[in-house]
């Protein structure tokens, strides 16, 4: 069965308190935030990553160095690689505990508010 409302009537029949809150200052700086520490970190990361892609390609010859033993320097490398992604999972948990959770919350609270009050206008219970 198909519905007769198109996609766009039905993204123009959202709440309006969805609007208001997206107009908060704090949601704005909710997002300022979190692309923040997200964009900086994958960039980071990303090249990081190359790095370790293009060493590999280009200079076996430093990578196949051994460091102790069998372990060569694209060993370490690779190793550093899920270092790096665990590290980076865990400053973001502590950067979002800190920085995100607390003004999410201040807008989750605002939107449960909005929201009631909405419902009662509209003959909601």
């Amino acid at each position: 069965m198909t519905s007769d409302i198109s996609p766009h009537d039905a993204a123009a029949r959202h709440d309006p308190v969805y609007d208001e809150l997206h107009a908060a200052p704090e949601f704005a700086e909710l997002k300022r935030r979190y692309r923040g520490f997200v964009f900086p970190a994958t960039v980071a990361f990303l090249a990081w990553y190359l790095l370790y892609v293009v060493l590999s390609n280009w200079a076996g010859d430093f990578m196949s160095k051994q460091v102790v033993g069998n372990i060569n320097v694209a060993l370490v490398f690779g190793l550093l690689q899920f270092a790096t992604t665990f590290l980076i999972a865990w400053l973001y948990s502590r950067y979002s505990s800190a920085r995100l959770d607390p003004l999410a919350r201040e807008l989750d609270e605002r939107f449960i508010a909005l929201e009631g009050k909405s419902s009662r206008g509209r003959g909601h219970h």
